[in-house]
């Protein structure tokens, strides 16, 4: 598996794909080179390892956090429909109490406006 990509349509340069190509670049296979070369895939291999370890331990909490935000979803739609409902009930309620007594209604109104008026002298 190479870490960098040897695409043609790249917009990036790459100067180095593969091992062999930093080895044939340092102009003959002297021994720091070559080390330098297995330094480099060592560092790659392992961080490759640390990489794919991670993703594999994410995955499942990412895949539970998401099932999480969706069940909370469901749950905050469920309770926005109750609540939209009950208003309306509330609102249903309170017409057909002024339908039934509308001198009541307008008492209640006057009443409610004075004590208004006197809280905000």
């Amino acid at each position: 598996m190479s870490t960098t990509p040897n695409n043609e349509k790249s917009d990036k340069t790459v100067p180095f794909t593969k091992s062999e190509d930093v080895a044939k670049a340092a102009n003959g296979s002297t021994p720091s080179s070559t080390a330098a070369v297995d330094l480099v895939n060592r560092v790659a291999d392992k961080a490759h390892a640390t990489i794919d370890r991670l993703a594999t331990s994410a995955a499942p909490a990412a895949q539970q956090l998401q099932k999480s935000l969706e069940d909370t979803n469901v749950a905050l739609h469920d309770r926005a429909d109750r609540l939209r409902a009950t208003g309306n009930e509330w609102c249903d309620g309170l017409r057909a109490n002024v339908r039934e007594h509308p001198l009541m209604a307008i008492g209640a109104a006057v009443a409610l406006g004075m004590l208004i008026a006197r809280l905000t002298r």
